[in-house]
């Protein structure tokens, strides 16, 4: 009686999830890894030859599973609930453990006192830590539970983004200022002494690349300033960019080298998406992230009416450019409802175009930001500051730079990257390229890797996008001064 129990249950399980995975509609994108999943194939007899066609039916078979992101989910439930291991590097680290790698105080001598730039970790310094999936270091626990992405570069690195700075300022002469920001990720604030030997310092980095910048070339030291605000909310917890706060201090900071007026925070809006829970959590596989969701703060001008208008590129799933749009005026600003993953595409909505926006500002200045998305919330602080803001990606601009900054009458150029794409030398192959470039739209014939902090550091994922164009569809305008969404 009990086996005959046993196999009807059995058979009810199996019918049950035959049901599910063969008639229910294949999921299209995952919220939890921030990526489009995979379609079915084109067909081709060359294809169907050499058995790639059946391999990638099967791939989209598995990769497209219906409610996807809740068995994930349900999955890392499970793994919590019983303490197994995400994955097979899974080390946690303890306070009371010893260090497996140096003293972990970043910079620090032994009379205690900090040299210009340095930083030293007074909030996360003894916490708890472990490693999880792909090398994401998990910190603390419980609602302030934190992850962060390790950071692997030598000291001499990332002369080459100093080389295409350099190349700009000898391109446009004086009648340009150029200026270099680097941007530092979360972990070189808020890593444990534990885990410092899991990651590498940042600021030496920086410091090099600084060093090689030619003497007409601005540096923009942002280190210092967001290692004095460190304690404030100027990273997000659970998403691999930092929050709007810290881009504001860097934008306060340019300002300052720029010499341009600022305007501090009374005169923006506070805006709040809560319960936002970012890309880390799929990163990571850590269900403690998705455990610890956090308010994504973001700041409007006050009564100040500019112009945003944009040209939208269209890519294709290896993310070429094959098209360019016509311009159009929409918001730079979009807001998103509470527990909304997408909540970083805040800003322009989508990294794949041309951003302009013109303000009352009259004062002969207009700028140009080559960004990638961690730039994205540093325009929106630097509305009070310039007559235009103009914003380029370096992974998708197209257009003839010397023609672009000639006829747009661009006076100040600032690069603002993260510091995974510094050092990973994409940044300065794009924008050289851009001096010369006809503006033609040409798809190469073959994919390459995408460079960006996700495909550059978690080399065991798929190539994530930082900000979906999916999201774009969902969002509705609001007709009012400042343009939010």
């Amino acid at each position: 009686m009990h086996n005959k129990i046993f196999s009807i249950v059995i058979v009810a399980v199996f019918l049950a999830f035959t049901i599910v995975f063969d008639t229910l509609p294949r999921s299209t994108y995952s919220e939890l890894e921030k990526r489009e999943l995979k379609t079915f194939p084109e067909y081709s007899f060359d294809k169907l030859k050499d058995g790639s066609f059946m391999e990638e039916i099967s791939s989209w078979f598995s990769d497209s599973e219906p409610y996807r992101d809740r068995f994930m989910a349900l999955s890392m439930y499970v793994k919590d609930g019983l303490g197994v291991a995400l994955s097979d590097d899974n080390v946690k680290f303890h306070a009371s453990d010893t260090p497996a790698g140096g003293s972990g105080n970043m910079g620090g001598n032994e009379s205690g006192e900090l040299a210009i730039g340095e930083y030293k970790n007074d909030l996360t310094a003894d916490e708890n830590a472990k490693i999880a999936n792909a090398g994401i270091i998990v910190v603390g626990s419980g609602d302030n539970v934190r992850a962060l992405m390790a950071f692997g570069g030598g000291t001499k690195g990332g002369v080459s983004y100093a080389n295409v700075a350099n190349a700009y300022k000898k391109a446009f002469g004086s009648k340009v200022n150029v200026y270099c920001m680097v941007i530092p990720t979360a972990v070189e604030f808020y890593c444990p002494d534990k885990a410092k030997s899991c990651t590498r310092p940042q600021l030496p980095v920086i410091k090099n690349i600084f060093a090689h910048l030619d003497d007409g070339v601005k540096p923009v030291d942002i280190y210092t300033t967001l290692g004095q605000h460190a304690a404030e909310d100027i990273y997000l917890r659970t998403d691999h960019h930092w929050a709007p706060l810290g881009a504001y201090y860097a934008a306060k900071k340019f300002a300052e080298v720029a010499k341009v007026p600022f305007r501090d925070l009374s005169h923006y809006t506070k805006k709040t998406v809560k319960n936002y829970v970012g890309s880390m959590y799929g990163y990571s596989k850590d269900i403690s992230i998705k455990k610890a969701p956090e308010d994504f703060v973001y700041y409007v001008p006050n009564g100040l009416k500019y112009t945003t208008t944009y040209i939208n590129y269209t890519i294709d799933k290896n993310y070429h450019v094959t098209g360019e749009g016509k311009p159009f005026k929409s918001s730079f600003f979009f807001h998103f409802k509470d527990g909304n993953g997408g909540a970083y595409c805040t800003f322009m909505g989508s990294d794949t175009r041309i951003t302009v926006v013109r303000t009352p500002v009259k004062n002969g200045r207009r700028v140009m930001v080559i960004k990638d998305s961690f730039g994205n919330p540093i325009p929106g602080f630097l509305f009070y500051s310039f007559e235009e803001v103009h914003v380029i990606d370096f992974r998708y601009f197209k257009k003839n730079m010397k023609a672009y900054v000639n006829n747009n009458k661009i006076t100040d150029i600032l690069f603002a990257c993260n510091i995974f794409n510094a050092y990973s030398g994409v940044v300065s192959r794009n924008c050289t390229r851009f001096l010369t470039q006809d503006g033609r739209i040409v798809v190469p014939a073959e994919k390459t890797e995408r460079n960006d902090v996700a495909a550059d550091t978690l080399k065991k994922e798929k190539p994530v996008r930082d900000v979906p164009v999916k999201h774009e569809a969902v969002l509705t305008e609001r007709k009012d001064t400042t343009r939010k969404r």
